[in-house]
């Protein structure tokens, strides 16, 4: 066992995580809802760390021993993410899952610097943390998590509609009745139904593809309510483009940080635009079970 202290005590750590006291604390503070931090989201709080490390180092806030022991410590994010063990309903506007990924990449960096757990050579906030706020992290980390989620979301959708187009070629020869309210109606080729499916995901495809536009803002360099304050202008003006660097995803900052930080709308957006393609999606496959159901029943 380790000791790590704050204001409030003193507490005892296993020695074989790498989170901190204020880990610890955020584990006693909020309950367990058993809901997981999405891995997409882990990896962009880890790179919006290196970028900032490295961003720090080229203007002169660290030198280049902390960097690189930051960068390093980042780059094994996918052996250190089960060490992000706060739950992701924790109260504090993810405040403590901050700091749980700030103490888990100052031990990281500390060991990699011949250093002990809890020594912090590199230090959570003053090094880890350094110019950032949860304010600015946090929303921008879940920005870049949506992008780079939607992205793969896209491509399936893509797939799915490539196929349904397929059948509608194929069965543009099959005549059928149409139903309305399950009764027999009018007649109908059957690929002019997969048509009409193939639209409607060709719909979702483009929405989804476009709202990335206004998903792309993020409010990093902004700090607490996105004044900026605590951060140098340099650091402010550039943290965006090396984020967009290290995580290949294309943001950019925000004309306005103090609304990007304050009016998260894009978030309920988003989840709109999920909510109309998973509606698609539902009625695609009803349709398709009755077409098999009614098969069955002549």
């Amino acid at each position: 066992m380790r000791v790590e202290k704050d204001f409030i005590g003193e507490v005892k750590l296993p020695d074989d995580v790498y989170y901190g006291i204020h880990t610890y604390r955020a584990l006693k503070n909020f309950p367990k809802t058993g809901e997981i931090i999405n891995e997409s989201f882990i990896w962009a709080m880890f790179m919006i760390k290196k970028s900032a490390a490295l961003l720090n180092y080229e203007l002169g806030y660290i030198d280049k021993k902390i960097c690189d022991a930051i960068v390093n410590a980042c780059d094994e994010w996918e052996i250190l993410k089960k060490e992000i063990v706060v739950d992701p309903l924790s109260g504090g506007a993810g405040t403590s899952i901050n700091m749980n990924v700030n103490e888990v990449v100052a031990n990281k960096a500390t060991e990699f610097l011949e250093g002990k757990k809890s020594e912090y050579i590199v230090k959570p906030l003053e090094h880890v943390n350094l110019h950032q706020s949860t304010n600015d992290v946090f929303p921008t980390a879940g920005k870049i998590a949506i992008i780079k989620e939607l992205r793969e979301l896209i491509e399936n959708i893509i797939k799915l509609q490539d196929e349904i187009q397929k059948k509608e070629k194929e069965f543009i020869g099959i005549k059928k009745i149409g139903r309305t309210q399950l009764m027999n109606a009018v007649p109908i080729l059957l690929g002019q139904e997969f048509g009409a499916w193939a639209d409607a995901l060709s719909r979702d495809r483009w929405r989804l593809y476009k709202v990335e536009e206004r998903i792309r803002s993020v409010n990093i360099g902004g700090t607490a309510i996105g004044t900026g304050i605590a951060a140098p202008k340099q650091y402010i003006l550039k943290i965006a483009s090396k984020v967009r660097e290290i995580t290949r995803i294309g943001i950019a900052k925000a004309e306005n940080l103090i609304d990007n930080t304050q009016n998260l709308d894009v978030f309920s957006e988003v989840s709109g635009l999920l909510k109309s393609l998973a509606v698609n999606l539902i009625k695609i496959s009803n349709d398709i079970r009755l077409l098999v159901l009614m098969q069955f029943m002549k």
